[in-house]
């Protein structure tokens, strides 16, 4: 069939469409439309010459109400279909045939942006990561808010022993961490944590500390040269990651400022001591993915995120390796023939390109067409998810949807900042928890999230998912219904005196009425901040929006409004992830407070309960009991308490062909691709 047979096939199509709603009529228009972008652009078929063939015809006819979805979409008319018998006199056959050699399964990965560079340490771009993947081999993943080896043979323990909490003397000249976390030449009146924990002022005697040691071993690697991977290949990787001094890369001056020594102990085994003070919670995360000195060592590091060695085909450790460059184009890949893991039958797939295209309506049209296997998140658009499941629903393509870690919220002004509120030109509203807790029952954030979101989030009573491991059981709920919220503030004595719809503040005759601020922009906000004044208006309460451009919206305190507290509510996001971020909510981070190390906490809330739980979380070491517990009983508080309430977090969206096999997306791994290794196509 040649590319525009599709066109003319279609048209029995159309007899049907004065007996469809429009919303369908559109939505299939426009899967024809990208369609035939799509195979307009795409190669011509082959054709395949037959010298003796009998022709049959046979006639298809659909199910009543069924269409039938092939290469022409939404045919519904009756279609012939071509059967080709071969009749062949066959040759006799001596001895056993050898069977072909399986055609290698080529996998087109497309996706928003080309990187500038394919170097470790460069430009931090979620594209570059994606390729990263192919390239380096993965040592630690963090999937579904866990951490799991994969190229090193475990992950180190205090319980297994190969992390040791031990106890070494300082004095005068040492580097250590302080009492407030800056890394520091110890002299008299600095301030640190003694090896009894407590926080003590030095004197200029020799006092005892804390430390960690933590032992590493990598796994049996081999560069795509044929050279083993060696563990000083990642001492040699963390020497780049210090020194290298360009800017806005993933370069992690935050560890390797607070490491206190990085060597090799075997060709595969690696420890880590860090400073005196410093008891990481992540400890086990401690180790660099490998560069190969052998290559780049004899270059200048700075130069590095430049030069064709490390930047445009650099050597791999990972399953496939850089055997061509187009810029502007693609980039192509192979299988790495050194790939440690070559027995396992990894990687399932054999070429692998990466194109590259800003225009996501393009990139669908090419993955319908067939010219992209996998279009990644970065390049699909959220507003494009309502006909990507209907293409999903028809088995056009398969859509990976995932709930993410970063939610949006309603901050409540609690306690605000100067002569803003809080009987300064308004009354107190939210600090009486009913208020807050009525509120939240006035909010039908279900409703909200199946509207705005297709029902594909999820809705959080915290600031972590629900799915999360450190999430708590019996948080309190704050379901939709209007009934108890409207009796808690009757009880709360905000009544509508008046009838007008609106209640008052009794004392003051103040009628309830709110500024909602927000940034501008952003798609999906105006949205949510109608459907919240709908149903607070049921609630008595009436809220006028306020979007305001997000460099004066966050702009630092005391002239921003959100982080110098001079708000009523606030709708934005904020990111949770592998740790609850509890620290958002804690006293410290109130600006102008007393002793106040940050801003973060913006509604001025504080509870004694709460801090104390969360500061147990940052003195204990991952997965402990204390820990656990820890985060758990911080959560509780603030479900309770609600200083701001949770809605639901965005989504994480990408798409595949049908046929493309082991392709998931997880809320915690930022890229969709770090299981490259695995990904197959369908036979």
């Amino acid at each position: 069939m040649k590319k525009w047979d599709t066109v003319v096939i279609m048209a029995p199509l159309w007899c049907d469409f004065g007996r469809m709603p429009m919303k369908q009529l559109w939505r299939i228009c426009l899967v024809c439309l990208l369609f035939v972008v799509g195979t307009a652009c795409a190669k011509p078929l082959e054709e395949v010459e037959v010298t003796r063939e009998v022709i049959v015809l046979e006639t298809a006819l659909p199910q009543e109400g069924v269409p039938v979805v092939s290469r022409d979409l939404f045919l519904r008319a009756t279609e012939m279909v071509v059967t080709r018998i071969v009749e062949e006199t066959p040759e006799a056959v001596v001895g056993t045939p050898t069977p072909p050699e399986p055609e290698p399964k080529e996998l087109v990965v497309c996706q928003a942006a080309e990187p500038d560079s394919l170097f470790l340490y460069s430009t931090r771009m979620l594209d570059k990561e994606n390729i990263h993947h192919t390239i380096y081999e993965n040592l630690v993943t963090q999937r579904d808010y866990g951490y799991q080896a994969q190229g090193i043979e475990k992950l180190p323990s205090l319980e297994d022993g190969d992390a040791v909490l031990q106890t070494v003397t300082v004095q005068a000249g040492d580097t250590v961490l302080s009492a407030d976390d800056e890394v520091m030449t110890l002299a008299e009146g600095v301030e640190v944590v003694n090896a009894a924990r407590e926080r003590v002022t030095f004197d200029g005697t020799p006092l005892e500390m804390q430390q960690l040691v933590v032992d590493f071993t990598l796994k049996p690697m081999v560069w795509s040269d044929g050279k083993p991977v060696s563990a000083a290949d990642s001492v040699f990787s963390f020497e780049v990651n210090r020194t290298v001094e360009v800017p806005f890369t993933t370069v992690d001056t935050f560890r390797t400022a607070r490491t206190a020594g990085y060597e090799a102990t075997d060709d595969l085994s690696l420890r880590w001591t860090g400073l005196p003070g410093w008891l990481d919670q992540t400890y086990f995360l401690n180790v660099w993915i490998p560069l190969p000195e052998h290559q780049l060592g004899k270059y200048d590091v700075d130069l590095l995120h430049e030069l064709p060695d490390s930047a445009r085909r650099p050597l791999s450790s990972g399953p496939f390796m850089v055997v061509d460059w187009q810029p502007g184009d693609f980039i192509a890949l192979a299988p790495n023939p050194h790939y440690y893991r070559r027995a396992e039958g990894l990687p399932k797939i054999g070429p692998l390109t990466f194109r590259f295209s800003p225009d996501p309506n393009q990139l669908l049209a090419d993955l319908l067409s067939g010219q992209c296997d996998i279009v990644t998140q970065s390049a699909v658009n959220f507003g494009q998810i309502e006909f990507i499941m209907d293409a999903e629903e028809s088995g056009l393509l398969q859509a990976s949807i995932q709930s993410g870690v970063i939610f949006e919220h309603l901050a409540f002004g609690i306690d605000s900042f100067g002569e803003y509120g809080d009987e300064n030109g308004r009354p107190d509203w939210f600090q009486d928890v009913r208020v807050r807790q009525a509120l939240a029952m006035c909010t039908d954030r279900q409703g909200i999230m199946e509207q705005i979101m297709f029902g594909q989030s999820e809705v959080w009573d915290g600031y972590a998912s629900p799915t999360h491991p450190l999430h708590p059981s019996g948080a309190a709920q704050w379901s939709y219904d209007v009934t108890k919220a409207n009796a808690l503030l009757d009880e709360v004595g905000y009544l509508d005196s008046d009838d007008d719809g609106i209640r008052e503040d009794l004392t003051t005759g103040t009628p309830f009425a709110i500024e909602l601020i927000t940034s501008v922009g952003a798609e999906l906000r105006p949205r949510i901040v109608s459907r919240i004044a709908q149903n607070w208006l049921e609630c008595g309460v009436r809220v006028t929006e306020k979007g305001l451009p997000g460099l004066e919206l966050f702009a630092l305190g005391p002239d921003g409004p959100l982080f110098g507290r001079r708000f009523d509510v606030a709708l934005f996001a904020w990111t949770s992830g592998m740790e609850p971020p509890c620290q958002n909510w804690q006293s410290d981070q109130i600006f102008g407070a007393e002793d106040s190390i940050g801003d973060n906490n913006v509604t001025g809330w504080f509870n004694l309960a709460f801090d104390a739980a969360c500061q147990q979380t940052q003195q204990t070491f991952w997965d402990s009991p204390e820990f656990i517990a820890g985060h758990q009983a911080a959560q509780l508080v603030f479900a309770a308490e609600l200083p701001s309430l949770p809605l639901f977090p965005r989504v994480k969206l990408a798409v595949a062909r049908p046929e493309v096999l082991n392709f998931d997306l997880d809320a915690t791994q930022n890229s969709e691709l770090w299981n490259l290794f695995e990904i197959n196509l369908q036979e």
